[in-house]
């Protein structure tokens, strides 16, 4: 792999992560000042011109804020049940086409991480990984209401999983093929 290669790959996994991060923050923004105006109320509109720097402010308070565990959880897996939910859903945008390809300075960049043959299994593995993390956050609080409510979500995610994976069937077969790259190429 070249260093020009690494330094494409890097910049467009910031890009990603950064950008669905982003996207989530504002997006978020948004729902509280549609709820604001819904309720007849001013939403959020202290940080910065008209409230735009909001989630901004939300992030370092939740950077800072003080993290309480009751006392008898298993901390390494209490911590770590969150980032395996979370994390999964941020892997998963690594195949999926975020637009077409573009030439820059002679070189041809691809709007998509990798272009895997078998994109859409990947994407129901990688997305089967984050019901470990429920169950693990339900048992690690030591808690038997806990565990039964981390057990009750993650069987719904895996009967949503089984309709998603049906979901993907036709797209498959209209496609002819599994890579994501080429069913939305199929799409033009």
């Amino acid at each position: 792999m070249t260093w020009a290669l690494f330094w494409e790959w890097l910049i467009k996994s910031l890009i990603l992560v950064f950008g669905l991060l982003g996207g989530f923050a504002y997006t978020t923004l948004y729902e509280r000042r549609l709820i604001a105006r819904f309720q007849v109320r001013v939403g959020p509109n202290r940080a910065g011109p008209q409230g735009i720097l909001q989630p901004i402010a939300d992030a370092v308070k939740l950077i800072f804020k003080e993290e309480l565990t009751p006392a008898k959880v298993y901390k390494l897996i209490f911590f770590l049940a969150p980032v395996l939910t979370m994390v999964p859903s941020l892997i998963i945008a690594a195949v999926i086409p975020w637009g077409t390809s573009f030439t820059l300075g002679g070189r041809t960049i691809h709007l998509y991480l990798a272009d895997l043959n078998v994109g859409v299994i990947y994407l129901m593995s990688i997305a089967s990984i984050a019901v470990y993390g429920i169950v693990l956050a339900g048992w690690s609080s030591n808690n038997k209401y806990a565990m039964m409510g981390g057990l009750r979500s993650s069987a719904q995610m895996i009967s949503y999983e089984l309709t998603l994976g049906l979901s993907f069937v036709a797209a498959i077969l209209l496609g002819n093929s599994m890579s994501l790259v080429d069913i939305v190429e199929g799409q033009k």
